[in-house]
C-alpha cells in the first residue's frame, strides 16, 4: 500500500520536497521513516501536526492505500 506525503512550509524545507510516497503500515512507522530519511525533518517531526486525509489520527492507525499523509509545522502569524 502507497500512501503520498506532502509536507508544508518548514517541513517541506526540511523534506528536501514538497511530497513524496511511502509504504509505511501505519503513522508511527512513517515518522521513523521521514525522520531517518530526512534528519533536519526528525527535529521538526514532534512538534508538527500530522494528518491522515485532512483528519487527526493516532500514531496507530494503519495507513490505507490511496491515503494523503499532510505535514504541518507549527505556524506563526497574527
Amino acid at each position: 500500500m502507497t500512501v503520498t506525503v506532502r509536507f508544508f512550509a518548514a517541513a517541506e524545507d526540511a523534506a528536501g520536497a514538497p511530497q513524496l510516497t511511502s509504504v509505511a503500515p501505519d503513522l508511527a512507522a512513517l515518522r521513523a521513516e521521514l525522520g531517518a530519511e530526512h534528519p533536519a525533518l526528525a527535529a521538526l517531526l514532534p512538534r508538527c501536526s500530522v494528518l491522515l486525509d485532512g483528519s487527526r489520527v493516532d500514531d496507530s492507525e494503519p495507513l490505507p492505500d490511496g491515503g494523503t499523509v499532510d505535514v504541518l509545522p507549527p505556524f506563526a502569524g497574527g
